[in-house]
């Protein structure tokens, strides 16, 4: 592999590069490398899926020329394999939130981080959704029936199923009919995002850079709101949350005030279908391919799906989908403390 990349950056720049040092892996089959030159360093891709090249080449292009915060790709193998971007550094908002973070709060400067990242996100959203082709979105151009019930499907056949948790499939069907109706009746005429969480924010000096966006499509305004303040990797307090929402909201309003001011009616019910969405993935890369982190993460993902429940903000909605969260909840949860207090 090193070769190729050693290939990528003399088509580039007709030099020799000094070094490629390997990335860590993270949840897709995407390998990242860091390419070290003598007077600055390059992040370059490899990536079988072209299709998915494509579409992070292409977004990154419009929203450069947008002027949002995105890494410039400088150039393209030939065989459309691997490319060539910015490097954005080291520190993704995940690793802000740990260096700083004392105790449960999340500190001044840290909240300023996240402000910004909603603000660029609403940017993204409305500024970089404008003129945007959907047309080669992955795997549809709108976040629609069909993508909420592969999303409600993950969860049951990916974690529930491998997590052998008992359910009434009646029931359980019955609760994402409910849930779906619910979620069709938002407006999806802006760019969704999809994984917009704290691995997929870059800071750089002080100011947020977004990646990994190659899976958006036209969808909700709230489904990114919801992946970023109920991030199973960054547990929230809800108070922060709410004040984080709050300020959203009122960015919104300057763009759009009708849906502001309706904002929060479907807010909480894209909270659940993102974390449905997760716990599947959990239950995929963790349960089915061994996958620490995403192991590590089940229990904290059930967790912050009974807190939404408990919380009073989806009323006595989706029984079953709770009652199933709660029995996985146990099967996890009870035998991880046994084993600490041993």
């Amino acid at each position: 592999m090193e070769k190729q990349i050693e290939e990528l950056f003399r088509s580039y720049s007709g030099k020799t590069l000094l070094n490629v040092e390997p990335l860590p892996v993270s949840g897709s089959a995407r390998r990242y490398y860091r390419v070290y030159t003598g007077d600055r360093t390059y992040v370059a891709v490899y990536h079988e899926n072209l299709r998915e090249n494509q579409l992070f080449v292409d977004f990154t292009r419009h929203f450069k020329q947008c002027g949002l915060h995105v890494p410039e790709v400088y150039h393209v193998s030939d065989d459309g394999c691997s490319y060539l971007q910015d490097d954005l550094g080291r520190d993704m908002l995940l690793d802000v939130v740990r260096r700083e973070r004392e105790g449960a709060f999340l500190c001044d400067h840290t909240m300023l981080l996240y402000r910004k990242a909603l603000s660029e996100l609403l940017r993204f959203q409305l500024i970089g959704g404008e003129g945007l082709d959907y047309t080669n979105c992955l795997p549809r151009p709108v976040f629609d029936e069909r993508c909420i019930r592969w999303d409600l499907n993950y969860f049951k056949y990916c974690f529930l199923k491998l997590a052998a948790v008992e359910v009434d499939e009646e029931r359980l069907e019955n609760d994402f009919d409910q849930l779906v109706m619910t979620l069709m009746t938002a407006r999806t005429d802006s760019f969704m995002f999809r994984d917009f969480q704290s691995r997929n924010i870059m800071v750089v000096d002080d100011e947020v850079y977004f990646i990994d966006y190659q899976g958006g499509r036209q969808g909700a305004l709230h489904y990114d709101v919801a992946s970023l303040l109920y991030d199973a990797i960054v547990e929230l307090p809800e108070e922060q949350k709410e004040e984080l929402l709050s300020f959203y909201i009122k960015e919104l309003a300057v763009y759009r005030r009708e849906e502001a001011e309706t904002f929060r009616e479907k807010y909480y019910h894209f909270v659940l279908i993102r974390l449905l969405q997760a716990m599947g993935a959990f239950g995929l890369r963790g349960l089915h391919e061994g996958k620490t982190h995403f192991v590590d993460s089940i229990v904290p993902g059930l967790q912050g799906i009974i807190g939404l429940f408990e919380s009073g903000k989806l009323n006595e909605e989706y029984a079953e989908i709770q009652r199933t969260i709660r029995m996985a909840f146990k099967k996890y949860f009870v035998p991880l403390r046994a084993e600490s207090n041993e």
